[in-house]
């Protein structure tokens, strides 16, 4: 992706609680384009190579959601993940890590993640396809900011964490802010 770049129109299949549905799977399914989600909004996405996996449940995902207030706080409406990873799974991830503040997007079949280029091949690992793991604040559909891990290629031997952080993300939008006021 480039800055000023406008994402890609996918469909993402979500599932979404339902109480009218009763019983102990009260959800149904919903599709949602990338333009639902994202028109008129100031949102932080986050691509990550995959659920459950260590980096990603143990140190990126719980830091974008203890530090929600302060994106908000910095002119950011919502906190989307996304990953190439089914509904279901997606679900039980962030049910797992406890996210109070970020919305879980399923990429299943990566549509969209190959259509902004960071799907990569991780069979090194037995993942097949996955995300490369970058952030991007996106307002209004069009890509603002963009963080990228270094290395970006398929069966990469590390998995680069540095880039892509909330506290540098923050520091971006802090700068974006203070350069609007001056």
């Amino acid at each position: 992706m480039k800055l000023g770049s406008k994402l890609p129109e996918v469909t993402f299949h979500n599932r979404v609680r339902d109480e009218s549905i009763g019983g102990e799977n009260p959800f149904r399914w919903q599709d949602q384009t990338t333009s639902e989600l994202f028109a008129g909004k100031n949102a932080l996405l986050i691509g990550l190579p995959g659920a459950f996996t260590p980096t990603c449940s143990t140190r990126q995902l719980p830091s974008f959601d203890e530090l929600a207030e302060e994106f908000a706080d910095a002119g950011i409406d919502t906190i989307y993940c996304v990953s190439v990873n089914d509904a279901f799974v997606m679900y039980q991830w962030g049910k797992s890590l406890g996210l109070k503040n970020i919305r879980m997007i399923p990429d299943g079949s990566g549509h969209f993640t190959r259509q902004i280029g960071m799907l990569v091949n991780k069979d090194n690992l037995g993942f097949g396809h996955r995300s490369w793991r970058y952030a991007a604040v996106v307002r209004d559909g069009v890509v603002d900011g963009w963080f990228e891990e270094a290395g970006r290629c398929d069966n990469a031997a590390d998995d680069p964490y540095a880039v892509s952080t909330p506290e540098t993300v923050l520091d971006w939008l802090r700068g974006q802010t203070a350069e609007k006021a001056a």
